[in-house]
Order: structure tokens, then sequence, then C-alpha cells
């Protein structure tokens, strides 16, 4: 008998956000879909400017709804219809059971208040414990994100630690009350290479003990290789193309993909100069017709320029956003 199917923790449904400008519609996120099950790592992948982070902030509901702001499409949490929820439900769900850990940790953190303070105040605010049983918890979340003198990073200032030392305290501060998603947003930016990898080994470690689905956004393909199950690669905010880390990697199917594993840094590149993609990313503002990586595009043809092609199912469920794939997708 087959199993029956799992059903996803998160569901991204045509997502679309589009901010109203003098300049015109910017088109941040457009018709993306995703889904993500428990104990998954799920990578959107990108340059910066391609949506990546517009995507997160909507499924947290923290885009600012108003006159300039149009937002449609569905988001499931657990069946549960994010979009368009009140605010007072949202602050329920936020941090309880869906967190963010946002970029920059230095300016997320309120510098006024110690960051002890600023985690137990999540756990005392969603009725979970009280203020003295929140400081023993908060305590003990310091030890489990690797801080050392755990009661003593308690009473810290912000400006007191250091970068990865407040990346921790972020990561701390979003896994209080054991939420079952996880969303890191560029959580390495800005840190040298051993604390990066304290990071992502922090992440990985959640996921195995606490079974936390991560939605991780970056532009970094080593990190997205070494702790992923899947990716989806992220263009002028649609997604490019989806595939498991190992067939994204062994056979990229969009030229997009195919430039960003070129341009990655090679140690045997012996002299030789390193590739990079032409152009850049488009003025969501005055995106062109039909593809909107084709003006970048060396295999570019006519019809590439004219008419935008779906998102398609290939083998193995691989689907990419081009008329002409450059290869045939790899068994998982």
């Amino acid at each position: 008998m087959t199993p029956p199917t799992p059903v996803p923790l998160l569901e991204v449904h045509d997502l679309h956000t589009h901010f109203q400008t003098r300049r015109g519609t910017v088109k941040a996120v457009d018709g993306v879909s995703l889904t993500l099950h428990q104990g998954e790592i799920v990578a959107l992948l990108g340059e910066s400017g391609c949506g990546k982070s517009v995507t997160s902030l909507s499924i947290m509901g923290l885009i600012t709804q108003g006159q300039g702001t149009r937002q449609s499409g569905r988001v499931l949490f657990e069946g549960q219809e994010l979009l368009g929820l009140d605010e007072t439900a949202l602050q329920r769900l936020r941090g309880h059971q869906l967190s963010m850990i946002f970029q920059e940790p230095l300016s997320s953190l309120n510098p006024v208040m110690t960051v002890g303070q600023q985690i137990a105040e999540v756990l005392v605010d969603h009725g979970l414990m009280t203020p003295a049983a929140a400081r023993d918890k908060t305590i003990e979340l310091l030890r489990e994100v690797g801080l050392s003198d755990a009661a003593q990073r308690f009473d810290a200032y912000p400006h007191e630690l250091s970068g990865g030392m407040c990346q921790r305290i972020m990561i701390a501060m979003a896994i209080a009350c054991d939420p079952k998603l996880l969303i890191a947003d560029e959580p390495t930016t800005a840190l040298d290479v051993t604390i990066q990898k304290q990071i992502l080994q922090l992440l990985s470690g959640l996921r195995e003990r606490r079974r936390t689905s991560v939605l991780l956004i970056t532009h970094d393909l080593g990190v997205v290789a070494e702790n992923a199950d899947r990716v989806l690669v992220m263009y002028a905010g649609k997604v490019i193309e989806q595939a498991t880390v190992q067939q994204l990697f062994e056979a990229p199917a969009h030229p997009y993909t195919q430039g960003l594993i070129d341009s990655t840094p090679n140690l045997d590149l012996q002299g030789g100069l390193l590739a990079s993609i032409p152009g850049h990313v488009p003025d969501l503002a005055r995106l062109p017709a039909g593809c909107a990586f084709a003006p970048r595009c060396s295999h570019a043809q006519s019809r590439c320029h004219v008419q935008m092609p779906d998102l398609s199912g290939h083998v193995d469920q691989r689907k990419v956003r081009c008329w002409i794939p450059l290869t045939l997708p790899v068994k998982a």
C-alpha cells in the first residue's frame, strides 16, 4: 500500500507583492509558489534584488498594507490562511509557530535592552511562562546556541557583543518558543568564514534536534550545497528553477542557474579569469518584455524577448522557467 503523501507545513500559491511607486509598479514578488515540509530545509537562491527577502516578509505578514501595496495569492501554514489574517492573530503565530532571523542582527536588536530581556519577552508575551522562568529558559537557549558564560551574556547589550554573538542571539530569540518554521534571511551575511560555518551547523542541528523546518534565503551557493534539501532559484520576482540540491548542481537547467554556478570561485582556476553573468538584475519597475533574464542570456532566442515561459515540470518533478532548458534533469 502506498503511504499517504505528507501534508506540507507551509504552502505558498501564486504569491504577488507589488509596490506602487512614482516610477511605476515594482513587482517584487510575482507569482511565487513553494512548499515546505516538516524537518526540511528549502533554499531561496538568487542575486540581491531578486525578491527573496520580500517573499519571506510576505509569508510572515510583515509587509505594511496600504494604498501603495498590493498582495494576492495564498499563504497556508498548517492549512491556515495567513495572507489577510488580522494583526492580532498574526502576532499569536509570529515568534511562536513561525519565526524569522533577520539580516544584520545589530540593526535588528534593540540597543537599549539587554539581549536576555529581548529573548525573555518573547516567552512572556506569548504567555508561556513567568518572567523568572523566562530568564532561566533564556539562559538555557543561550547555551544551546553556543554562547559561553550564558548567565553573564543575559545582561549584555548588543553593542557589547560581536556580530557572530548577535547572530546567535537572534537565533535564540527565533527558537525560544520552539517554532515549527524558521525563516533565515541571509543568516551568515557579514560574518567571517569560521563563524558562518558555526551558524550553519547550529541551524542544521536545530533541524535534527527539533525537526524545525527552515526556509533559507541566500545568494551563497556553498551554503545551499551544504545545508539545503531543495532549492528554488529566483530572478526578478519569479521562481525560474526548482530542484533538489543534487539535481541543481549536477545539471542546472536554467541559463541563470548555470551562470551562478560558473561564477563560483574555483581554487583550480590557475590564473584564469573568473566567470561572471553579464549585465545586472533588471529594474523591477521596468521589466523587459518576455523573459526578464533574456537581455543577459547568451542562449536567448527571439521568442525569449517577447513571451515569458511558464514554470514547467520536467523529469523527477524538476521545474524550470525557460524555453530551451540547458540540460535534462538528473534523478535525485
